[in-house]
């Protein structure tokens, strides 16, 4: 399932050094020639495709970045240092473009490949380079070349890692907001949501996934009901599966019974499995949501008919969230080691 990432950032190569004007002045040489040496060039902004980085994420906290300078020339023809190369990692997959033309500058498609978005600005000569027959005291340099602005935005093609799967109302827009900076638009309506939500967990130093709150699957979909065959090519490419199953969906009733959720879980299982029998086989983990609106001898009779593993949540209190998000973690790298 693709979503759109995007950032946008102000990038300047380094400005190249200017060139000396210099004289040797050596013993036994009392008319010595010029001997200024050259400025340094500035450094590249090079953009580096990285298998290692998932999202743009760490780019939105930096919006200007900037190359180091060339240093200038020096007395006997010693060129300043060059400025060192800023090399900004990025995700496989993303496009460059310059949001001042709105043109698309590069795309980065393979890991380790290493584009050019501002090249540094070339040092300046020395007075060496302006001695003639009849100038042989030249005082004449240039200055290094100015950097070069851009005002670029990256846009990423995100897969998402971890789908939502889940009747409308089981909670999956809010458990997308509480564990990621997502703010989907939460109501209680009785109809699927239409558009797709996509947050960004952040692992610490260890990394990150994508979760998507897809729209909400209905019985029938394989058939093209509701969203139908939309919703079922979204879920095609997700690596894990987290079905979300409302513990307070019959709370409503007099005799509320915790096996009609078993049959709602069985329902979408179902329709996955007559889209494409291949989906079952893919990681799930099941989540009982809700369970701040039911009592606790509720929450323990569906405990007892859904798998041993399923795991108990409320995304409003919070409660079970971060040990969910550890399971989810454990997966994926699970998945990624195989």
């Amino acid at each position: 399932m693709r979503f759109i990432d995007e950032v946008e950032l102000s990038v300047t190569s380094g400005r190249g050094g200017r060139g000396s004007s210099s004289f040797r002045k050596e013993k036994y040489v009392p008319m010595g020639g010029p001997d200024g040496g050259d400025g340094g060039d500035g450094g590249s902004v090079i953009f580096v495709a990285d298998e290692g980085v998932g999202t743009l994420l760490d780019l939105r906290h930096r919006t200007q970045w900037a190359a180091e300078d060339g240093e200038h020339g020096q007395y006997r023809l010693r060129t300043g240092a060059r400025g060192k190369d800023l090399e900004i990692h990025v995700p496989v997959g993303t496009m460059v473009y310059d949001r001042t033309e709105d043109l698309l500058l590069f795309e980065l498609l393979t890991s380790g490949e290493r584009r050019v978005a501002s090249q540094g600005g070339k040092g300046g000569l020395g007075n060496t380079h302006f001695k003639t027959s009849t100038n042989r005291a030249p005082r004449q340099t240039t200055p290094g070349e100015p950097g070069r602005t851009l005002h670029l935005r990256l846009e990423l093609k995100l897969l998402a890692d971890v789908g939502l799967l889940g009747f409308p109302n089981a909670g999956k827009s809010t458990l997308i907001s509480r564990i990621s900076a997502a703010r989907p638009r939460i109501a209680d309506y009785p109809f699927t949501t239409l558009t797709p939500n996509l947050g960004v967990v952040q692992m610490g130093d260890s990394g990150s996934f994508v979760v998507a709150d897809i729209p909400g699957l209905i019985e029938g979909a394989a058939e093209g009901k509701g969203l139908g065959h939309q919703f079922l090519r979204h879920v095609d490419r997700t690596k894990v599966f987290l079905h979300l199953v409302s513990l307070a969906e019959d709370v409503s009733l007099e005799a509320p019974d915790p096996a009609a959720l078993l049959a709602r879980y069985n329902v979408l299982r179902d329709e996955l499995r007559r889209y494409d029998a291949d989906m079952l086989t893919r990681p799930e983990i099941v989540v009982l949501t809700q369970s701040d609106a039911v009592p606790p001898e509720y929450i323990e009779a569906a405990r007892a008919i859904f798998p041993a593993d399923a795991l108990v949540i409320s995304a409003v209190t919070g409660e079970g969230v971060q040990a969910l998000v550890r399971r989810i973690w454990a997966t994926l790298t699970d998945l990624r080691e195989r």
